[in-house]
């Protein structure tokens, strides 16, 4: 068991509801690892009460905390001080608390990245498809631009794919109905949308127009093989799993709380999975 002393860092996860997050396992798991003195525990707080709720954990001596739906935007407007990657992804996931001053970062682009480069993919090999204009979206596509790829997005709302294109200068925005065909002028397509996710309808997507070495992603990671990533295996494409996102994504995180640099390897991926199996 971690320690916990009176003198513990103390982060967690802000989130309505949050009983679902897969991070106070994951970030435990770190802290038995490291034996370290401190505890990252689940902090269910209401939109409404959101950033009073915030400056009282500044005030109570936290360390910080990560942000999950709905409150990544109201995290942004919380912070003292943001970072690029929260400035171009229009909202916060980690906050760190230091001396009473909050600073905003998005860590979702940088764990989406690193969980490609872990499955031997370079981000800027091709251009990238996202389909889906939400926040992860919208980080993912700032991940792929300031690491020199070209990006397209394609969202059935295209108004709102039009919105993120006007906010990230250079990306492109595709119609709905031509993600198919447009597959074979990409090496990366990712899914962003809650498509293939448990209790979800698969994601409609003809990967018969795909280029050979395609790499097909998906953020979900409920179940561990979505429809999607099930059927690019079958037609002999590169899949890329959603649960890497995840576990990458908290690297920053924890390191800035708990002063050491956790690793993503297969005892993490398979103390996480087991309790996605039973999910």
């Amino acid at each position: 068991m971690p320690i916990l002393s009176g003198k513990a860092r103390v982060a967690g996860i802000i989130g309505w509801p949050v009983s679902h997050s897969r991070s106070p396992r994951l970030h435990g798991f770190w802290l038995e690892r490291h034996g370290i003195d401190g505890a990252y525990i689940p902090l269910p707080i209401r939109p409404a009460d959101f950033i009073p709720a915030v400056r009282g954990l500044v005030a109570a001596g936290f360390a910080g905390a990560n942000v999950t739906i709905p409150n990544k935007i109201a995290a942004f407007e919380v912070c003292d001080v943001v970072d690029d990657t929260a400035r171009r992804a229009g909202a916060v996931n980690t906050l760190v608390f230091d001396e009473g001053k909050i600073t905003g970062s998005n860590t979702d682009g940088w764990g989406f990245m690193a969980n490609l480069r872990a499955h031997g993919v370079d981000p800027a090999a091709g251009p990238a498809l996202i389909l889906g204009a939400g926040g992860s979206a919208r980080a993912i596509a700032a991940a792929f631009q300031s690491a020199g790829s070209t990006v397209t997005i394609a969202n059935r709302t295209r108004e709102r794919a039009e919105h993120l294109g006007r906010d990230l200068p250079g990306l492109s925005v595709l119609d709905w109905d031509d993600r198919h065909a447009a597959l074979a002028d990409h090496a990366i397509v990712v899914n962003t949308t809650s498509q293939g996710m448990a209790g979800q309808p698969a994601l409609d997507l003809d990967l018969r127009h795909a280029r050979a070495d395609l790499v097909v992603s998906d953020i979900v990671y409920v179940p561990l093989e979505t429809p999607l990533l099930a059927s690019a295996r079958q037609a002999g494409l590169r899949p890329v799993e959603g649960l890497g996102m995840l576990l990458y994504q908290a690297v920053p995180g924890f390191s800035a709380w708990f002063g050491v640099e956790p690793t993503v390897d297969a005892d993490l991926r398979a103390f996480v999975t087991q309790d996605l199996v039973r999910s």
